[in-house]
This record gives structure tokens, C-alpha cells and sequence, in this order.
């Protein structure tokens, strides 16, 4: 049904195709070699050792491993990258058109910005999980279109196994079974397929999950499913602890005791204006500095002798700031809001370039095992310029906030009067928001997926409304 719509589309087709090679040869030309930044050393270990747990979701390394016995160039693995994730756009841009059949200009300007964007290029050039993510969510939520639009028996296969590569890809996932949820719920399907729709789904995730706390507990000795996820939790409660008074008699074990004290110390040798210079960072300041308090007790407790045991240890320790994370927020709830959400909320509104502001983190090595791993004859990178991509990529954070903002200026407009795929799109922005503001940091790349989901329909809507205009 959709092939033969892309079929009487297919000039659009041709100049996607030509115009998509033709930006990548360009850009490899300049960018010769793939970006890299310590969770690329990570992810490439993790793949090395075959791991079946590391300090980010393991599907990534998976790919990378089963990538590295096809070829071992960087730029084949940048070029499937760049087309998967473009492919994965097309089949997206099509649905849109199929089912709402948007206006020329509309076409016009959502074709540009997902095939002639310099944002997929240089998120598709990282070893990292980035585009790999974003290309599974964009076919995931195009299936929930479907879903929603024109239901077929087939799809609650299709679906689970969507669903759960992005599990297993990135953590923001996590909120991904609910919109499935309820796209299978406003779908016109019968009760028992929307039921095996969701249960199919959820199952294969909890079957993940159960595999990645057997994994953990064999490393750590507790049943975990994040290594990364206490880290996580006492870093965003950290941001108001300034502001708190934390009896440490009543922390829940002498470990989490330990860690009090350090944070206490801390505290107390930096400067007046601390709070302002976490509200500058970007929310993940315990996490990233070695002299923060995290990073002392780790450094104090655990002497990894490699990159395994590196791993271990991130994975004991995070066992110990859940604990110490989980009871500082629990106990300060309306400070945790104000000092670590709030600051986080504006993050989410315009989100820092980070890793994107400058190329292999300015430096021009690699680390040995990317040496390794791509066959390099030496450990040494070029570019055209490591700082360019600043100036390239930083319009997106104010396109970002003006989108957003946009969105729900024609929401309200509309008095939330909307089709059942409005809903599930505007379900899926605002849970996204929320989970962004309370369990993560927010970077450009980290809502590169929410953003082409915001922009697309933020056009419709904008068109939307100018029609409604115009009859009046």
C-alpha cells in the first residue's frame, strides 16, 4: 500500500537517494575518520569483549560486534549509520504524506529537514548509539502510526520487535511501552489484538530486562538492570543538596554514610556561587568531574586493574549511590524539583550541543582499541576542523525550543480537538519531556529523535491552522 504511494512519488525519491550520497561523499571528504568520545571507547570494549552487560544498554555493542566481522572501516559503519537512519526517514516521510497529505510547502520543508540536514550527519559520524537509536524509534513510531491509522494483524509482531531493539539500545526507551500502550488502546483493532499487542510487546521487554539483572548480579552480585542508574539517581540529587539538611545518622547503611561525608566535605570547600555554576552545567556535574563526590568515592573504594573490572566497579558502585540517591530525593522532594528539575527543564528547552560542539572531543588520537578495532595505521584522526560543527549545529538548540514552544501554542489552539494520532504524539512529547527532566541529562542528540517528531508535527499543525483561518 505505502510502496505503491512511493512508487507515483518517486522524483521525490530519486532526489533523497542522489541527494543523500551526494552529501555524504562531501562530508566524508572533510570528516575522513569517525567521531569518538569515552562512551565510544565503551561501547567498542563492551563489543570486544562480548559482553553481556555494560555501563550503557548493550545493543549497541551487540551491533557493533556483529558489524565488525562484515567489515572493519569506520566508514562503512558510518555510511549504514547515515542510510539506516535516512531510510528509516523516508518510510516516515511517506506515512506522513500518505495519511495527511500536508501541503506543498509543508512537503517541501519537512523534506529539507529530514534529508538535507547537517544534524544527521554529524550525529550519524559518532561510534555511539545516537543514530542507531533514533533510526529504531522513527520506525517504531511510524509503525504506531500505522497502528493507529490502519491496523493489520501483523503489526503487533512487527511492533514488539521494534520495540524491543530500542530497549535494548538506549535507556529512554523505558517510556516507550506506554505509548505503545496506548496506541494499541485508541487503535480500532479488537480487544483480544490490542491486548496480545501490548502483552507481546511488554514480554519481550521484561524478558531483556530479567536477562540484564542475571548479567548484573553475575558482575556485581545484585540483581540490577542499569549499571548506570544509581550513578544517575545520587548525581540529580546532588544538585540540591546545598540546600538541604541531610541528617546522615538516618542514611540506610554506613555506605551510603561514607558517601554523605564526602559530599558534606565537598560541599564546604566550593565556592558561594555553586548553585550557579551546577545550573550552567549540564545536569550530569557528579557524574563527569573527578573531584565531585561520586568520583572520590569511587576512586577511594574501588582500584579496577582493567577495562572489565572498570566496569564491575561502575556496576558496585552504583548499587551504593541508588541507595544514597533514592533517599535524598524521597526525602526532599520539593528541593529535588526546584534544584535538579528545574534546571534540567531549561536544559530540555534548549539543549546544549555538548559532544556535538567540537569533533573527537578536540583531540587528534583515538584511544588504542579504536585503533584496533578500525584497522588504523595509526591512532591519529583528522578533520576539516574540529570546531566548525559549533558553528554549523547551533541553530537546532533554539529550533529545539521554538518547535516546542509552537506545538503546544497550536495545541491550546485547537483546544486539544485533535485526531488519534495528535494524541499519541502529544503523549509521547510530554512523557518524554518529564522523563528527560527527572532521569536524565539533556543534549541536542539525546532529543534528536523527540525533535524530528516535534518538528513534523508542529508543521501540520501550523498548516492546520492557517486552513482554519482562511475559511473563517
Amino acid at each position: 500500500m505505502l510502496s505503491g504511494f512511493i512508487k507515483t512519488n518517486r522524483i521525490s525519491l530519486i532526489i533523497a537517494i542522489a541527494g543523500l550520497a551526494l552529501q555524504f561523499i562531501i562530508f566524508k571528504l572533510f570528516y575522513p575518520y569517525a567521531d569518538f568520545f569515552s562512551d565510544s571507547y565503551s561501547y567498542l570494549y563492551a563489543a570486544y569483549a562480548n559482553l553481556d552487560i555494560n555501563i550503557w544498554p548493550i545493543g549497541y555493542s551487540k551491533f557493533l560486534m556483529v558489524f565488525h566481522k562484515i567489515t572493519t572501516s569506520d566508514t562503512a559503519l558510518v555510511a549504514f549509520q547515515y542510510f539506516f537512519l535516512e531510510f528509516t526517514a523516508l518510510i516516515f516521510y511517506y506515512t506522513i504524506l500518505y495519511f495527511y497529505k500536508p501541503a506543498k510547502i509543508t512537503s517541501i520543508i519537512l523534506f529539507i529537514f529530514l534529508f538535507f540536514n547537517p544534524l544527521n550527519l554529524y550525529i550519524c559520524n559518532y561510534v555511539n548509539s545516537d543514530p542507531l537509536f533514533a533510526a529504531l524509534s522513527l520506525l517504531w513510531i511510524t509503525q504506531l502510526i500505522w497502528i493507529v491509522q490502519r491496523p493489520r494483524l501483523y503489526q503487533i509482531f512487527t511492533h514488539a520487535v521494534l520495540l524491543y531493539a530500542c530497549f535494548t539500545v538506549r535507556n529512554n526507551a523505558m517510556y516507550y511501552p506506554f505509548i505503545s500502550a496506548l496506541a494499541f488502546l485508541i487503535s480500532t483493532q479488537r480487544i483480544w489484538v490490542k491486548a496480545t499487542g501490548i502483552i507481546l510487546g511488554t514480554a519481550l521487554v521484561l524478558i531483556f530486562i530479567n536477562d540484564q539483572r542475571n548479567a548484573a548480579y553475575k558482575l556485581t552480585g545484585k540483581h540490577q538492570f542499569s549499571l548506570f542508574t544509581g550513578w544517575q539517581l545520587a548525581n540529580n540529587a546532588l544538585y540540591m543538596y546545598k540546600q538541604i539538611n541531610v541528617d546522615s545518622t538516618q542514611l540506610p547503611s554506613e555506605a551510603s554514610r561514607e558517601v554523605d561525608h564526602i559530599t558534606k566535605q565537598f560541599f564546604r570547600n566550593t565556592p558561594p556561587d555553586m548553585q550557579e555554576i551546577l545550573s550552567e552545567y549540564v545536569a550530569n556535574f557528579f557524574i563527569r568531574q573527578s573531584e565531585a563526590p561520586l568520583k572520590q568515592y569511587y576512586k577511594q573504594h574501588f582500584k579496577p586493574a582493567d577495562r572489565y573490572n572498570v566496569i564491575a566497579d561502575w556496576g558496585r558502585a552504583s548499587i551504593i549511590f541508588e541507595e544514597y540517591g533514592s533517599y535524598l530525593i524521597r526525602h526532599n522532594p520539593w528541593a529535588f524539583a526546584r534544584y535538579y528539575m528545574l534546571t534540567n527543564a531549561k536544559n530540555y528547552c534548549l539543549p546544549p550541543l555538548e559532544k556535538l560542539e567540537v569533533y573527537n572531543l578536540g583531540k587528534e588520537t583515538v584511544d588504542p582499541i579504536a585503533q584496533y578495532w578500525f584497522n588504523y595505521k595509526s591512532r591519529k584522526v583528522t578533520a576539516v576542523s574540529a570546531t566548525i560543527q559549533h558553528k554549523i549545529l547551533f541553530p537546532f538548540t533554539p529550533l529545539f525550543f521554538v518547535m516546542n514552544i509552537l506545538f503546544v501554542i497550536c495545541m491550546i489552539a485547537r483546544k486539544f480537538n485533535t485526531d488519534k494520532t495528535l494524541i499519541l504524539i502529544t503523549a509521547f512529547l510530554s512523557i518524554n519531556f518529564a522523563f528527560s527532566v527527572f532521569a536524565t541529562i539533556n543534549v541536542l542528540r539525546y532529543q534528536f529523535f523527540p525533535m524530528i517528531i516535534c518538528f513534523t508535527f508542529t508543521l501540520l499543525l501550523i498548516e492546520w491552522m492557517d486552513k482554519k483561518a482562511a475559511i473563517k
